[in-house]
């Protein structure tokens, strides 16, 4: 592993877990760290991780969750990206580009063709500059009481060459991630 004193520059690491006391040493303390809490939804945790550290402190985060989705009536599944998270002070210094493809390389070799996530209108172009491409169209996903319209923005990126997102309806068959 290195650290902000190498000139390689920081290293993505998978973690063997990530806590909340692990988001908190990245966004702080707070009810609401991702800004989607007005959304109602229930999520899915990730189950494998991504990080860098810097200085022994965990500064950026990417979550992955292999999840069924259904578009234009054919299943298939999809990588879910989530979580994604750099430290305030630690933003503009490209660690979410690293950590994101870090985790991206990795669910390159888990099998789904495209990988998915969800994010608020603020950072749709930041996912644009990291090749993720913005979904046309209402995305249904799983809730307890049964599917809703996701009302954040849905993207997605091919995780395979000449893998391209199928036409028709998006249901994602779980809770989103």
């Amino acid at each position: 592993m290195t650290d902000d004193h190498d000139v390689e520059g920081p290293a993505v690491v998978r973690l063997a877990e990530y806590t909340k006391a692990d988001l908190a040493e990245i966004l702080g303390e707070g009810d609401d760290p991702f800004g989607v809490a007005h959304t109602g939804l229930t999520w899915l945790p990730k189950n494998v991780h991504f990080g860098i550290r810097r200085a022994g402190r965990l500064v950026a985060h990417t979550g992955l969750l292999r999840l069924p989705v259904s578009v234009g009536g054919v299943e298939s599944e999809v990588m879910g990206v989530g979580g994604v998270a750099v430290a305030p002070d630690q933003r503009g210094q490209g660690l979410a580009r690293l950590v994101v493809a870090g985790a991206l390389d990795h669910a390159r070799t888990m099998g789904p063709r495209q990988g998915l996530l969800f994010c608020r209108p603020p950072l749709v172009s930041l996912y644009q500059r990291l090749g993720w491409r913005l979904l046309a169209g209402d995305v249904q996903v799983e809730q307890p009481a049964g599917p809703v319209l996701m009302p954040l923005r849905t993207m997605w990126t091919p995780l395979h060459e000449g893998a391209g997102w199928p036409a028709g309806p998006v249901r994602l068959l779980s809770l989103p991630m």
